[in-house]
């Protein structure tokens, strides 16, 4: 130990008499090491950390399963798991929407979730103040409690430690405070609000896809024993409801990481090799600093070895010296770490990732740079110091032998590691190429329609505002035509799916005059209800047949238009325009099917970019709003000038309509699509598949069986 202490002490007195060498050997070091500090903080609380919860490994996902792809679930498939299944402790629901808070400013728009109770205890959330919801807030008309994340309590209500028991104003009904959740994870979701999923008698059925559902399974149970009993459970549901259930099963999955996709669970992997080439980089360079910094040492070397000291004492004193110098690297990398983890959370889209993870320097992260600055300290210090154990001592001390066979070996290691270095630098530079040339071609595709001048935004209206669909629609005209009213506005549309965020609805279909025998194999496709303005507002181009006009009103024959993709996949054969589909109605705000309609094709529109810049799109279906309309909708608004500049005009006319109405997810189209390529903008690109239709939009999609 004590020749360890003074081989440090003498390493650490060197370092400090060369200040160039070491101030550029540190530099390699630390940015090698803060990059690979920085990115493994993300790897690790995205796919290693264990989550904030108790038993973890016990919580799970359960999704109804249709033709090998998961889905939503329907309220009558959940109330039969709950009762019918034998392996979960607790089985939870919850869906999402938004609500709007009334305050003393202005109408704010917070997103919500509608959970079943008792979930949080379930989940283990801890609370700051109050309680989870009772078994009977769960029932129709006494479920109007509520609980709030501690950041919404801290930014909406100034912490008020008194708030447990007090009202407030959700969707200009009277709601009671009785939670607040603990810092932590609920800060890091999307929803910062909580209120009671109460099924309504009309929602209790299973045909209707909406909800998704989370369980805990009893101690000593397998994901495997849980998928073998859940099999069980959806076959006697399939053959009680054989019209909805048939074909439909359900898949357990453990709830880690089951929201991540594979994409950007390897890309976060690859992100981790390519910085880890850095470090590699670095520990090449520092290794030739070293020997050539040992070229210079030979005569005290030398001088060393002829007072006694042996080999592996050299050894000792020159790995020592490379270790002390990785880990002052070490050290100062974990500061720039610090800065770096900061600006790759903010580079990271929102709700790209878990909220369990928690990107912090903690002790498993410390615990990584240390061993990588062993590591590195142990690699380039290999080098210098196998060099001076195979140092030939008499022709060191002869003039002569600077030019001796040593020489030359000791040149061509240093040549080797340029080689090396080089190569790795060469490799990460091509991959580098490859990324920004194909991210490059990503952000000049074609995306079908015109993005420029367009502001988008979403109407979070209540399920039940609307008596009948007259209502509804006539709630659309009139504040279309107030804000196409507007100067400066060229078009206004209304839709429940926009181009990039996709559609809210996938919905199976069979072509009229073809019998179906079995629902469950029914093909899907994306289900979009649009105003006759909405080709216009996108400048979306129809290529066969005709768009939609005034006069396809309720009561008139269904029509319907669908894209290319649809067309060449489902109807490649025949003429498009002498088919007619046959999709079951959709009633506005109710979570239930009605009857089937034949929709009769009219156009076919040229294909857009409705899943995403990345997907080129899936098959899809629009059908006019005023034959089938819906409570929440979003409306898209071409404009002359800057279309972000119309938001305040537009937000009077909307307050004109409903003065208790906020607009939600206000944004230009150029900044949606800019979003989309966010996650291309962080990790690599790299293919993904088209989402099917149950899954095509970036909103909670409801797909129906």
């Amino acid at each position: 130990m004590s020749n360890f202490a003074r081989n440090v002490r003498f390493g650490l007195r060197l370092l400090l008499k060369n200040p160039g060498f070491t101030s550029v050997a540190l530099l390699a070091l630390i940015l090698g090491i803060g990059a690979n500090t920085a990115i493994f903080s993300v790897v690790y609380a995205t796919l290693l950390s264990p989550m904030p919860y108790p038993n973890p490994d016990q919580l799970v996902m359960v999704w109804s399963k249709i033709n090998g792809d998961r889905n939503g679930v329907s309220a009558g498939d959940f109330l039969d798991w709950k009762e019918q299944s034998t392996v979960f402790q607790g089985l939870c629901a919850w869906s999402g929407g938004n609500y709007t808070l009334a305050t003393s400013d202005h109408p704010e728009q917070i997103r919500t979730r509608l959970t079943t109770p008792g979930c949080s205890n379930m989940v283990g959330t801890p609370f700051l103040l109050g309680r989870d919801f009772l078994p009977e807030e769960g029932e129709i008309g006494r479920d109007r409690a509520a609980i709030m994340t501690h950041k919404l309590w801290e930014e909406r209500f100034g912490s008020d430690r008194e708030i447990i028991g007090k009202p407030i104003r959700l969707n200009g009904e009277r709601y009671t405070v009785i939670g607040v959740l603990a810092k932590g994870q609920p800060d890091r979701l999307e929803a910062q609000l909580f209120v009671p999923l109460a099924f309504k008698p009309e929602q209790i059925n299973h045909e209707f896809h909406w909800i998704l559902v989370l369980g805990r399974l009893k101690p000593g149970v397998t994901i495997q024993q849980a998928n073998a009993d859940m099999d069980s459970v959806t076959r006697h549901i399939g053959e009680v409801y054989p019209k909805s259930n048939k074909g439909w099963g359900a898949t357990v999955e453990p709830l880690r990481n089951d929201f991540i996709s594979k994409d950007t669970i390897k890309n976060l992997w690859l992100l981790m090799g390519a910085v880890g080439f850095i470090l590699l980089i670095a520990c090449v360079n520092v290794a030739n600093l070293l020997l050539a910094r040992g070229t210079a040492r030979q005569k005290e070397i030398a001088v060393r070895a002829a007072l006694g000291a042996t080999r592996w004492q050299l050894f000792a004193q020159f790995l020592t010296e490379s270790v002390a110098l990785s880990l002052i690297g070490g050290v100062l990398g974990i500061s720039l770490a610090w800065g770096l983890l900061k600006v790759i959370v903010a580079m990271i889209p929102p709700y790209t990732l878990p909220s369990e993870a928690d990107f912090r320097l903690n002790l498993p992260v410390l615990f990584f740079s240390l061993g990588a600055s062993i590591v590195c300290g142990v690699l380039f210090g290999c080098a210098p110091a196998w060099q001076t154990a195979q140092l030939n001592l008499s022709d060191t001390l002869k003039e002569s032998g600077r030019s001796s066979s040593s020489s030359v070996g000791r040149h061509g290691l240093r040549r080797t590691l340029v080689v090396v270095e080089f190569a790795l630098a060469l490799t990460l530079l091509a991959g580098a190429g490859l990324v920004i040339h194909s991210f490059w071609k990503l952000s000049r595709v074609d995306l079908g329609f015109r993005q420029d001048h367009i502001l988008t935004f979403f109407l979070p209206i209540k399920n039940d505002r609307f008596a009948n669909a007259d209502l509804n629609n006539g709630f659309y005209r009139q504040l279309i035509d107030r804000i196409g009213a507007l100067p400066g506005i060229t078009a206004v549309s209304a839709s429940t799916g926009m181009p990039i965020i996709g559609t809210y609805f996938g919905m199976p279909f069979n072509l009229a005059g073809h019998a179906v025998d079995d629902p469950s194999s029914r093909p899907g496709a994306g289900f979009n209800m649009v105003t006759p303005e909405y080709f216009r507002t996108f400048g979306i181009r129809i290529d066969k047949g005709r768009a939609f006009t005034e006069q396809d009103a309720a009561g008139s024959l269904p029509v319907a238009v669908v894209n290319e993709t649809f067309a060449k996949k489902y109807l490649s054969n025949v003429d498009p325009l002498t088919q007619r589909i046959v999709v079951e109605q959709l009633i506005p705000g109710v979570t239930k099917l009605g009857p089937p309609i034949e929709w009769q094709i009219v156009g076919v529109y040229h294909n857009i970019h409705n899943g995403g810049v990345r997907g080129e799109g899936f098959p899809e279906i629009d059908v006019p709003f005023w034959q089938s309309p819906w409570p929440q909708a979003g409306l898209a608004v071409r404009t002359f000038g800057d279309p972000a500049s119309m938001t305040k005009s537009i937000t009077a006319v909307v307050h004109t309509v409903d003065p208790d109405l906020a607009l939600d997810q206000v944004k230009t189209m150029d900044q949606l699509v800019h979003e989309s390529l966010a996650s291309d903008r962080f990790f690599r690109p790299s293919s993904s598949p088209v989402l099917p239709a149950s899954h095509c939009s970036s909103r909670p999609s409801a797909f129906m069986a």
